[in-house]
């Protein structure tokens, strides 16, 4: 049987979602739940893998078994847990269903605070200056014209091309803070970030709108800014 597993984390103590030897990660945290109380090696496929750091409002995995699972088996995994990780639900879907390759959107959102506080320093970007978020958006809006984004790439990543549809690319601003949501039919290995990076420094006017369309077509992650700060970035919707 194939199960679907709806889930939330605060990423900031684990590195990322994938298992990787020696280092916390969101995946084998929650496997090793499942076989300290269910005596069962599963095998968790996630939507996707986040970033060291970066935070998941929603995040979907699925997994086989033979055994059945139900409330009180959500309930005995999240007392388990830590409180950085909460399980929505867990039921059986089709056994074509495939949490990554059945997804066809993605949403991000990147916070940033451009009031100081406290509260908010893991959970946001905090950026003092002022920021032309009209011209940002006017920016962002030329990522409608694009397919191929490898200027926003992490570089020797082992994907066949780097060709995303953008489906929204959208600023929302509030008195404290600024929030970028950007949805895409896939996402290239640390993209929202670099994008995100890249407008500030637009929004700081270091990089006009006409610089901000040739770092796309250069196809070249070098000429553009630097990665947004990991804690701002949360996952918040997938797509089925």
């Amino acid at each position: 049987m194939r199960y679907k597993i709806d889930l939330t984390y605060n990423g900031s103590e684990f590195y990322g979602w994938q298992r990787q030897e020696n280092v916390n990660s969101v995946q084998q945290t929650i496997e090793d739940a499942f076989f300290l109380i269910f005596k069962e090696k599963i095998e968790l496929i996630g939507c996707g893998r986040t970033d060291t750091g970066v935070h998941a409002k929603i995040f979907t995995a699925h997994f086989d078994s033979e055994k059945i699972f139900n409330e009180n088996h959500v309930k005995k995994l999240n007392r388990y847990l830590p409180n950085s990780i909460s399980i929505f639900n867990i039921f059986q879907v089709c056994f074509d269903f495939h949490a990554r390759f059945s997804a066809k959107n993605r949403t991000y959102q990147y916070w940033i605070y451009t009031t100081k506080n406290p509260f908010y320093n893991k959970l946001s970007w905090y950026i003092p200056q002022k920021l032309d978020i009209e011209k940002m958006q006017t920016a962002a809006n030329k990522l409608y014209n694009y397919t191929d984004f490898t200027s926003f790439s992490k570089l020797h990543t082992d994907v066949k091309n780097n060709n995303c549809e953008i489906l929204k690319a959208e600023f929302i601003v509030n008195q404290e803070y600024i929030v970028f949501e950007i949805t895409a039919n896939r996402f290239l290995r640390n993209m929202v970030r670099a994008i995100v990076g890249t407008l500030v420094e637009v929004g700081k006017g270091k990089i006009s709108i006409e610089n901000f369309e040739k770092i796309i077509e250069s196809k070249n992650r070098q000429n553009a800014g630097q990665s947004a700060p990991a804690e701002g970035l949360f996952l918040i919707d997938i797509e089925y």
